[in-house]
């Protein structure tokens, strides 16, 4: 699986924090889930954290899977 690259995130005063993946919000997070995001982030890869928590890590193969023999019937 190649390595998420392109995600940044933006912490506001009011305490959320909006991350956007190649200049595009990907996704916006308030309160204790905003804060359990910044520890996440500071402690591990943050590309890897941020393309996690907005649900944008799969990518690569999902086309090619769909026209595999063995889903052939499956749509």
């Amino acid at each position: 699986m190649p390595r998420p690259q392109g995600f940044t995130y933006d912490e506001r005063a009011d305490g959320t924090v909006v991350i956007t993946h190649r200049g595009r919000a990907a996704g916006t997070l308030r309160g204790g889930r905003a804060e359990k995001f910044l520890a996440e982030v500071v402690s591990g890869d943050a590309q890897l954290v941020m393309a996690r928590w907005t649900g944008a890590y799969k990518f690569g193969n999902e086309r090619l899977a769909r026209s595999h023999p063995r889903n052939s019937g499956r749509r």
